[in-house]
């Protein structure tokens, strides 16, 4: 099993070699700090937590971007920890933000967006029409190189886990927001991670269509 500072290592690693693959300097967006208190009380933000599956296609703006991310599964200790807990404190899920203008890697550490690919694939990261029009569609992937001593069944099991606390991260920040989001399955999930050009041991889990409400 691999330890703790192996992992965080093999991050490190992981981040720089995107970087090196297919970014430059101009490509990484520093996101603004993001706001760590305020916002709705957790029981008030519990009862409009729902799924919403018609959006505006209204862009989300930067500082709002920030915080989703952060909320979804920033750094909230020195430590390094995370916002959402995880399988043996081993980080096996990344976020990728699908908007019009690329995909996105979110980078916890430095709290910024590595540009992963150019292309607007929001229509293939789901079946549903509605993952074209909203601003952002998160992909979550997790790296079954990361638990190699579980089955592949069972690395699917717990990285969907791990996938499922992002996601309700996610659900309680857009209720407190004003934001529509979806948690959702129905994705084609050979073609997006051909798409994605994917590392044969990585994998989508879920992907979260985030952005205004139609209405």
């Amino acid at each position: 099993m691999m330890t703790r500072r192996e992992v965080v290592v093999g991050v490190a690693t992981g981040v720089a070699a995107v970087a090196a693959a297919g970014t430059t300097a101009q490509q990484v967006v520093a996101l603004p700090a993001p706001e760590r208190e305020g916002g709705m009380p957790l029981l008030s933000a519990l009862n409009r937590r729902r799924s919403t599956r018609a959006y505006a296609n209204r862009p989300l703006p930067t500082q709002i971007l920030s915080n989703l991310l952060w909320a979804a599964f920033g750094v909230n200790r020195p430590s390094g920890d995370r916002t959402a807990p995880y399988w043996r404190h081993i980080m096996v899920v990344d976020i990728y933000a699908a908007m019009a203008d690329g995909v996105w890697l979110y980078d916890p550490g430095t709290h910024a967006l590595r540009l992963y690919m150019p292309d607007d694939i929001r229509a293939h990261t789901g079946t549903q029409d509605f993952v074209a029009i909203a601003p952002l569609d998160l992909v979550f992937v997790a790296h079954g190189e990361r638990m190699g001593e579980l089955s592949v069944p069972d690395r699917r099991l717990y990285s969907s886990v791990d996938t499922g606390f992002i996601g309700q991260n996610v659900y309680l920040y857009c209720a407190s927001e004003g934001l529509a989001t979806v948690f959702r399955g129905a994705v084609d999930y050979q073609k997006l991670e051909r798409i994605l050009r994917l590392p044969e041991e990585q994998f989508v889990t879920f992907a979260q269509t985030v952005g205004y409400p139609a209405s």
